[in-house]
């Protein structure tokens, strides 16, 4: 597991340099906790920058990683290939030159630095795979999904169901009828 330290980066001198200054990274082998559905399969990889704006920092780049989860129609687990997109303002919380805090309720929802000048990339990162992942993930694109008589998965040694193939609890409700009139009166 990562630690904390790995994911946090100084930033006090790219702070005071002009702005157009910028710096680069890379993450290699980062694991980070997501959500309860979503699980990383193997660890997140790829690098970004960090650029000086005259308000603060742009911290822009891209990361993949591979998720296990399960396939939306066939219920199987699944492993989704993911590249995700990391771009985001970050903004000092105490000023670099005076040392004066800064006030955070002009912009509320602004990522913000630490009072130490430290960007923690941790909570960026969770994001940016969030709002990457797949709302439905399937295993593969060609995932015929389940029977929808049976609900075993379709696909090969799957057999046809006969029109007399049902359940025998729900024989009954062969004779029931809705009366299209009665519905639209």
């Amino acid at each position: 597991m990562t630690t904390r330290s790995e994911l946090t980066f100084p930033m006090a001198r790219l702070l005071a340099e002009p702005a157009g200054a910028s710096r680069r990274y890379e993450l290699r082998d980062i694991t980070i906790p997501l959500d309860e559905e979503l699980v990383e399969a193997t660890p997140i990889s790829g690098e970004f920058g960090v650029a000086r704006t005259n308000r603060g920092l742009l911290v822009d780049g891209t990361l993949t990683t591979v998720l296990a989860t399960e396939c939306s129609r066939c219920l199987e687990p699944a492993r989704v290939e993911l590249t995700a997109r990391l771009s985001e303002e970050v903004l000092p919380s105490i000023d670099v030159t005076t040392g004066q805090a800064l006030d955070r309720t002009v912009e509320p929802d602004v990522v913000r630095l630490s009072d130490h000048h430290e960007l923690d990339l941790e909570p960026l990162l969770r994001e940016a795979i969030l709002l990457a992942a797949p709302i439905a993930p399937l295993c593969g694109p060609d995932c015929p999904g389940l029977c929808i008589e049976c609900g075993e998965r379709l696909g090969a040694g799957h057999r046809a169901h006969d029109a007399d193939d049902i359940d025998p609890r729900l024989v009954a409700l062969r004779s029931f009828r809705v009366d299209g009139d009665a519905e639209n009166g």
